[in-house]
């Protein structure tokens, strides 16, 4: 759809729920017609593709979980453009690197680190499967998914184990709840005015590294899991899944949310340290927006929606991660690539996903319109080299690479449909 209010209204129509778009950002839209804007992210994704090593399912110059992220891409192009065009190559490289690596669970030399594993590395390729399912129907795929979800969960801090004080896969004491919160439910097994039960809030929270030592329970692991479960549940009907969600979004929302309504990374289980507060990065943000937003429409709980609606204004407008004119400026790395490069087309994919999900909130829809598009015209007024894009929206131009055309994937996609 082209949006064609006048930037008065958008800013007038959004007042009452604090969603108004700042006057200072660049470019608000757009008027390139639905089919130019399908051939403009598809030939990003042909450019991409001829990176693709057909024996490993990666992609050349990209690291493990970027390469899963590419195939997100794929598959969410063709269910927005309603097309097949990349349907052959999602389902038959999924399925190889699930066969490769069983529960996408790499183990061996990756791009950063040699012999270390991660399960949102595991997430990133079974979200890419969800999506693949979402898009082509490919049950296997909806398979693969399970399998990784089933794997995580046994690094999920369940409510029984932060009372314990204690992880059946963790060889370390953990706190059963950090920061000095705990969350107040009605006791099992009683009338909701016969007492509250205090239950220990480090329950929810997913362990980011799969070995016995690793204390670290961080927003992006458990922004996947939430994601996961949530479409699980959404695409199953199984409540297992919706609690699951329920339960690692109140990790986030009791422990991993700023003043400022932005997500921050790590807690530690064993003793309640934290990330230093600087560490905000727009993938952390974004995929509990995407979270959040899938929950919502699975739950009904409006509570979802609503907490999903601040952050997402919130990391729209902050300066952390852009300037004054919407530019996202996280990333910008046109020499080599690094894990940053890839963390701002999630915060796009999750803001697509609350865009889709809201149809009867005009104005946060204006406002994703609006942030989209902005991103969108930087890409391709000063950051294009024919299809091929720097990691830098603000530019120059530049020769192709990788990690830059991996960050720009996601924009040019998303706006097939928030344009």
């Amino acid at each position: 759809m082209f949006f064609t209010f006048a930037l008065i209204s958008l800013v007038s129509s959004a007042v009452a729920q604090d969603l108004g778009v700042p006057l200072s950002w660049r470019e608000l839209n757009n008027s390139r017609p639905l089919a130019e804007r399908i051939t403009i992210a598809q030939g990003a994704i042909n450019e991409m593709t001829a990176q693709l090593d057909a024996s490993t399912g990666e992609f050349n110059g990209l690291g493990y979980w970027q390469s899963g992220n590419v195939f997100s891409v794929l598959a969410n192009q063709d269910h927005l453009a309603g097309t097949t065009t990349n349907q052959a190559l999602v389902q038959n490289n999924l399925k190889l690197v699930f066969g490769l690596w069983p529960h996408y669970d790499q183990f061996g030399v990756s791009h950063y680190l040699r012999c270390v594993r991660y399960n949102d590395d595991a997430m990133w390729w079974a979200q890419a499967a969800l999506y693949g399912y979402r898009a082509h129907g490919d049950a296997q795929l909806l398979a693969n998914a399970l399998d990784v979800w089933t794997h995580v969960t046994g690094y999920v801090i369940t409510p029984a184990d932060a009372a314990a004080g204690n992880q059946p896969n963790k060889d370390f004491a953990i706190e059963s709840t950090c920061n000095g919160t705990r969350r107040q439910l009605p006791s099992l097994g009683r009338a909701p005015d016969r007492g509250l039960n205090p239950v220990a809030t480090m329950a929810g929270g997913v362990f980011w590294r799969p070995t016995t030592d690793d204390t670290s329970v961080n927003s992006i692991t458990t922004g996947l899991y939430i994601t996961l479960s949530a479409f699980l549940a959404e695409y199953t009907g199984n409540a297992t899944y919706t609690n699951a969600a329920i339960l690692s979004a109140n990790w986030i929302k009791s422990h991993n949310i700023n003043a400022d309504d932005l997500v921050l990374d790590t807690v530690d289980a064993a003793d309640c340290t934290t990330s230093p507060a600087t560490w905000l990065f727009t993938y952390n943000t974004g995929k509990y927006i995407e979270g959040l937003s899938v929950l919502a429409a699975v739950t009904g709980d409006s509570q979802w929606s609503t907490l999903m609606i601040n952050i997402l204004n919130a990391g729209v407008k902050t300066t952390v991660w852009q300037g004054t004119n919407g530019v996202i400026t996280e990333g910008a790395s046109p020499t080599s690539d690094n894990d940053g490069v890839g963390f701002k087309a999630v915060f796009i994919r999750g803001l697509h996903e609350a865009f889709t999900r809201s149809p009867n909130n005009s104005a946060l829809q204006i406002l994703i319109h609006s942030y989209g598009d902005v991103q969108y015209n930087a890409l391709l007024e000063l950051a294009a080299n024919g299809s091929t894009y720097s990691s830098s929206w603000l530019g120059p131009p530049q020769a192709f690479t990788s990690w830059g055309q991996l960050a720009a994937l996601d924009v040019l996609t998303s706006n097939i449909d928030t344009n």
